[in-house]
């Protein structure tokens, strides 16, 4: 089914209902939400784009980029959402890649595309007078059509061995992943809020639809992404408030609130993922904020929807292996089925350490015009996720690392996440991201990149006592690089790939 029905018939059963909002400011119903939709869709109509065209969005956060979404969904067209924060070139790629008919971007993407886009695509700015003119349109009454296997959403992975390749999302794996959302994640009411505080473009934007189902309100913050501040300010006022936050975002977010004496009041659920929420960090964020917090587990290729840890889990102190599943990222959602596997795709026993294959409704179409890698990635029938990890007798599948990031060391497989753990229970590291470096007598060897807390010191030796305490000896860096930051990318997650550079350039503080 078409998303854009979802508005439609929110719109026809509560029309006044609140829908979009700048920060705490309501600047739009669901009458007028659906209308601007239609209208959007009759102008794209007007401007060739047919059931089936991409359309890509290139703009920050919005309200205007909800209707942007609904509009390319209500004239059957699938929308291709480009993360803000690429160059141009790299937006324009995929621009041209998807063979998009036309780009909404604000000004300031409009900027970075110009002079860049060698085909056809026409450029429409938010904010500017054509698009106004776009929302002026006579609306279409109804949405165009669509099936559960038509393309709806065109996301661009972010291109770490390589070019971005683009997962196509059908109709039919957004409503899988909706519908796990009620029943494995959160439920949401006619009077809650979404804040997207992180980049629609990704995971926050998909959690419209839920909230769209239920009639509830669509909060762009005024600063237009993520500020703690801001957000532990406004949700007081707002109410009911679910956000996604990536575990960064989190950490941020705790400090402020224990800086300032709140506990996130206002807020009901902040779901987390796109990186490793570590185990200190999530028992303080309980400790501070309550029980507010969900954890899933997700890939562009099966969006939101292969586990989800649930807020009973995440607060839970009583159960015998309660911290077993708090460093977990919980079980197998509704309508997925989830196994980790050996390199031929065989079960491994409970406990041991293998790749997490995926099948079910949520699972990506394949990768568009590319069928080699989609080949690769989808066996009969099987993601396989590229990411390591365990699955207990009970069905929690804790993550080890990603395939690519397992370090192998004479022979010996070492997860960086275990030997990160150990390190940020130090009192002064603030931050760490362990890696592999090429070694001629090991093969590889561990190198830490540590972050200090303001003010405080620690030195390598110290660090390295740590872990002889904690961890096997094979286990502990051999290296330590204190860094002032680690490089991230927009969800916070750090890039290894940045720190395998600097480690191939020589750089960084080395002690």
């Amino acid at each position: 089914m078409n998303p854009a029905e979802w508005l439609k018939r929110t719109a026809a059963k509560s029309p006044e209902a609140p829908a979009l909002f700048t920060g705490v400011r309501q600047v739009a119903d669901y009458a007028a939400f659906a209308e601007t939709a239609g209208a959007i869709a009759r102008a794209l109509q007007g401007r060739g784009v047919a059931k089936g065209d991409r359309v890509a969005v290139f703009m920050a956060n919005s309200t205007s980029y909800l209707e942007a979404l609904y509009g390319i969904w209500w004239a059957g067209a699938a929308a291709v959402p480009i993360n803000t924060k690429l160059h141009g070139r790299e937006a324009a790629w995929m621009v041209e890649d998807a063979g998009a008919k036309l780009v909404f971007c604000d000004e300031k993407s409009a900027n970075a595309l110009s002079g860049l886009l060698s085909g056809d695509a026409q450029i429409l700015v938010t904010g500017s007078g054509a698009f106004d003119a776009m929302r002026s349109e006579t609306p279409f009454s109804e949405p165009v059509p669509l099936d559960e296997d038509d393309l709806a959403w065109l996301f661009y992975t972010s291109g770490t061995t390589g070019r971005p390749k683009g997962v196509m999302i059908t109709c039919g794996n957004i409503a899988s992943m909706t519908y796990n959302f009620f029943v494995d994640v959160d439920e949401v009411k006619s009077g809650g809020a979404i804040l997207y505080a992180a980049p629609m473009s990704h995971g926050a934007g998909l959690y419209n639809f839920m909230h769209v189902l239920r009639g509830a309100r669509h909060v762009v913050p005024e600063s237009g992404g993520f500020d703690a501040e801001e957000v532990l300010r406004i949700a007081p006022n707002l109410k009911c408030v679910s956000m996604f936050a990536a575990p960064t975002m989190v950490r941020r977010m705790v400090d402020v609130a224990k800086a300032q004496g709140l506990n996130g009041m206002g807020l009901r659920t902040i779901v987390y993922a796109g990186g490793p929420m570590y185990e200190a960090d999530i028992l303080e964020a309980v400790e501070v904020m309550g029980t507010r917090f969900v954890q899933i587990y997700g890939q562009g290729e099966c969006p939101m929807g292969i586990t989800a840890l649930s807020r009973a889990d995440v607060s839970d102190r009583s159960h015998p292996r309660w911290r077993d599943r708090l460093n977990s990222v919980g079980t197998a959602q509704s309508s997925v089925r989830v196994r980790v596997v050996d390199e031929n795709g065989a079960d491994v026993p409970a406990g041991e350490v293998g790749e997490i294959v995926v099948r079910g409704a949520t699972v990506m179409k394949g990768y568009w015009q590319n069928p080699a890698a989609t080949e690769d990635t989808l066996r009969n029938g099987w993601l396989w996720t590229g990411d390591m990890g365990r699955l207990d007798p009970d069905g929690y599948l804790t993550l080890q690392d990603r395939s690519k990031d397992v370090i192998i060391s004479g022979g010996t497989n070492i997860y960086p996440r275990e030997v990160e753990e150990v390190l940020l229970s130090h009192p002064a590291v603030h931050e760490v991201s362990v890696i592999g470096q090429a070694d001629p007598e090991w093969g590889e060897i561990v190198v830490a990149f540590v972050v200090r807390l303001d003010g405080q010191y620690v030195e390598a030796a110290e660090l390295d006592a740590l872990c002889l305490e904690q961890i096997a000896r094979f286990k502990r860096p051999k290296t330590y690089r204190f860094v002032e930051a680690l490089p991230k990318n927009n969800y916070g997650k750090v890039l290894k790939t940045e720190l395998r550079q600097q480690l191939m350039d020589g750089g960084n503080e080395h002690e």
